[in-house]
């Protein structure tokens, strides 16, 4: 029995050591070489060459649309030889194939692979090689699948985005009327203050959104995503706004509730939006308790989903900003009117020292510890409130911190309570309140935990879907 478990031992320990051997060394690539050459020889193989140009001398359009094609393939990285370009925008990284290079691809579960010719500074040629046996099943499905994603990047690589505004109706009682500018809003999710790993988890959201559409479909319901943004003013959440839209490549639609009529003015704004685009509704919270309001809560309820939404609204984004949810009717903040919660909170020290490092280039100073210690006191700003200290005193670092400091002493003593309320829950000594507990609907905050997340994103698998019946991240608890 002890010879059985040594000689076990032994050659786990032998393989431990050839798998070292293997990825630590160019093994393992010349044997998955080899044997990409041994599977050749036992098939016949085509080409297909897509020369630049045609005999006249003018450009192939299919030419450039497989070359467009090859570049969002995330198997150019694997090919031997791979050129980094610097792209139209100084932050953007193309990457190419080098002449004679392949890149190898593969579509309803045939492989294939891309050859670049590169004979001469004049000619080059694009050369498709797939098997005989799958030319007649994929051959023309797989060019109508390039023309597709060539099109959809072209479209989305010239796209000017546009900010759209609702006017006021005029005396005749017409319909709103949209007017719009160029979006030119300098937020991303790259400049966005918030912590990585919730960034991450919206920003995977929208890819998700962004491929669902047969999803959605098979589902029975209409493809559109929601989001609330709540927190204090000053905490960012229109600036978010804008990084969703310009991540996702969508024109927004700024919808005024002031210069909404009635109900049936806010339904026919509606249905002049188009496809691929952000609606925004700002401060909602604060038009619901306003008397008279010309909108009712049925109107804004129908607008959320009522049958027109159901109709006409495919392919948008829904985002609503409050600066509390705590006092509105919760028929708004149901799953499938709202799908994702975010809390944009006041500063705490973490999302200090990321704006000082942002703002200031300061990745440690010996004023930290004594901004820790009162923001531990519960005081708090916000983050455009510190942000614009920071700015106005960008030249010294020293004097920057200073002036937080007695901001934070005067004008922000007490208001990090419910920060500090919120610290204590996550440690288990203190209970959450409604408004962070996911009590409606999916909740992205930085209070959730690692267990929590893992059960969240459960319900994106496909396997899930019959059992959940919904597209959200974040799983609803059952209301007692």
């Amino acid at each position: 029995m002890m010879r059985a478990i040594i000689v076990l031992l032994v050659i786990g320990c032998l393989l431990f050591m050839i798998r070292v051997l293997l990825f630590k060394t160019g093994l393992i690539f010349v044997a998955k070489k080899w044997w990409r050459f041994i599977e050749d020889c036992l098939h016949v193989h085509q080409f297909f060459k897509v020369p630049e140009f045609n005999e006249g001398m003018q450009e192939n359009q299919l030419y450039r649309k497989v070359y467009a094609y090859l570049n969002s393939l995330t198997s150019i990285e694997d090919s031997d030889f791979t050129n980094l370009f610097t792209g139209k925008k100084s932050n953007d990284i193309v990457l190419g194939l080098d002449p004679n290079q392949l890149i190898q691809d593969n579509f309803l579960g045939a492989p294939l692979s891309w050859a670049n010719q590169d004979d001469s500074a004049t000619a080059r040629t694009l050369v498709l090689k797939l098997r005989k046996a799958d030319r007649r099943r994929i051959l023309r499905p797989y060019l109508q699948h390039i023309h597709a994603v060539s099109d959809e990047l072209e479209q989305k690589k010239k796209r000017d985005l546009r900010l759209f505004v609702n006017l006021r109706n005029d005396r005749d009682g017409c319909c709103g009327r949209w007017r719009s500018v160029p979006f030119t809003h300098p937020s991303t999710f790259d400049t966005i203050s918030m912590e990585t790993d919730l960034k991450n988890r919206v920003k995977s959201d929208l890819e998700s959104f962004l491929k669902a559409k047969h999803y959605y479909h098979r589902l029975g319901r209409v493809w559109k995503r929601s989001y609330l943004l709540y927190g204090p003013s000053g905490t960012g959440k229109s600036s978010f706004a804008a990084a969703m839209a310009s991540f996702m490549s969508y024109d927004v639609y700024d919808v005024d509730l002031s210069r909404v009529a009635d109900d049936a003015d806010l339904k026919s704004l509606l249905l002049q939006t188009t496809s691929k685009s952000v609606i925004l509704i700002e401060d909602l919270d604060r038009f619901l308790v306003e008397k008279p309001a010309a909108v009712s809560l049925s109107g804004v309820l129908n607008f959320m989903d009522g049958v027109l939404n159901s109709c006409c609204f495919e392919e948008r984004v829904m985002v609503f900003t409050m600066n509390s949810k705590d006092h509105v009717d919760q028929a708004l903040l149901r799953p499938g009117r709202i799908d994702v919660h975010i809390h944009f909170p006041l500063c705490d020290f973490s999302s200090f020292k990321t704006l000082a490092s942002s703002y200031l280039g300061l990745k440690d100073h010996k004023l930290f510890p004594q901004v820790e210690e009162i923001f531990q006191n519960g005081s708090s700003l916000s983050p455009a409130e510190i942000g614009e200290l920071m700015i106005a005193n960008r030249n010294s670092p020293s004097r920057a911190l200073k002036s937080v400091i007695t901001a934070l002493q005067t004008d922000g003593e007490g208001r990090g309570a419910a920060n500090a309320g919120r610290r204590l829950d996550k440690s288990g000594s203190k209970k959450s309140t409604d408004a962070d507990s996911g009590e409606h609907g999916g909740v992205f905050s930085r209070e959730n935990t690692v267990k929590e997340f893992r059960k969240l994103y459960g319900l994106l698998t496909l396997k899930n879907s019959r059992k959940s019946q919904s597209f959200d991240l974040a799983a609803a608890e059952n209301h007692s």
